[in-house]
């Protein structure tokens, strides 16, 4: 016959037991949405990446075929170069803007809440929405940007600014800078009110310059913060659509096709199914990958666990 002690130890591993099927039952709802939505999506995009899969008809086996298309297919590459320039070129523009709004936003001043308040409201503004007021702001006749800039006497002539490159360019990074700066500057802010006053203070006592502080104390406590806005700003910009699908389509020839919009080309206007599921795979990997090198370099010099 069993002795108390054993009889203990039962009932403490079935209530551990017990807890843990609790707590299974409790994450089930979002294991059960991760693998509806996106376990099962992605499994399927890697299959049929695997086919030439037309809208009509059968799929075809062909094995490895989309991704040896890929390594090939110049427009590809010409919209990964793109990409790449768009997503440096508006991630330090938009860090740019950002920081220094939310060192300004940080300290305690008179209408400080609706500064704040007016910097973030474009984040509510979805970005298609954005897009289409900013091509009519951009607008030769009807908009504001360019006969505003007549009537002040900085233009003689009234451009278009969506028909050149350098200026659509310029364009859509002011007005993604414009919508996204407010929700970066959120972040920033939540990692600058996370720093104790007590040390600021102490390194002000000890001497310690305003751009010492903010170098040697503001910017290591705020690496955590500074990398998830970076992996947040670097995978938008990646997936960039709306932007360049509504305020240039594109162009002009074709000079601002970003990878999401080739492969939304490839798919839905060519209809190569199977050949835009594997670019879809690789753009996937190419996000794992800069994901991976940033939480890499978050963790490079960090001494903590």
């Amino acid at each position: 016959m069993a002795g108390p002690e054993a009889i203990g130890a039962l009932r403490r591993r079935k209530r551990r037991r017990s807890a843990g099927w609790h707590g299974f039952l409790y994450i089930a709802p979002a294991m059960a949405l991760v693998l509806v939505f996106f376990v099962l999506p992605v499994l399927f995009t890697g299959w049929m990446s695997l086919h030439n899969w037309p809208l009509l008809g059968n799929p075809r086996w062909i094995g490895f075929g989309n991704y040896t298309r890929m390594v090939s297919d110049a427009r590809f590459m010409a919209a990964l170069r793109f990409t790449a320039y768009y997503t440096v070129i508006v991630t330090i523009v938009i860090f740019a803007v950002a920081f220094p709004l939310a060192l300004y936003v940080e300290k305690q001043r008179r209408l400080v809440g609706f500064y704040r308040t007016i910097i973030f409201l474009p984040v509510v503004v979805g970005l298609a929405t954005a897009s289409l007021l900013w091509v009519w702001l951009a607008n030769v006749d009807s908009g504001f940007f360019v006969p505003a800039a007549q009537a002040l006497g900085l233009i003689d002539r009234r451009p278009n600014l969506l028909a050149d490159f350098d200026s659509a360019f310029a364009t859509i990074v002011v007005m993604v800078v414009w919508k996204i700066a407010g929700f970066t500057m959120i972040i920033l802010l939540t990692g600058l009110q996370a720093i104790p006053s007590e040390l600021t203070e102490a390194a002000r006592i000890d001497g310690a310059r305003s751009w010492q502080r903010f170098r040697f104390l503001t910017l290591p406590l705020m690496r955590r913060t500074i990398a998830l806005a970076l992996i947040i700003s670097i995978t938008g910009s990646v997936l960039a659509f709306d932007q360049f699908y509504i305020m240039t389509s594109g162009g002009p020839q074709n000079q601002m096709i970003s990878v999401v919009y080739y492969i939304f080309n490839q798919s839905f206007v060519s209809f190569n199914l199977g050949y835009g599921a594997a670019l879809s795979i690789a753009l996937l990997v190419i996000l794992v990958l800069i994901s991976i090198v940033q939480l890499w370099l978050l963790r490079v010099g960090d001494d903590h666990p």
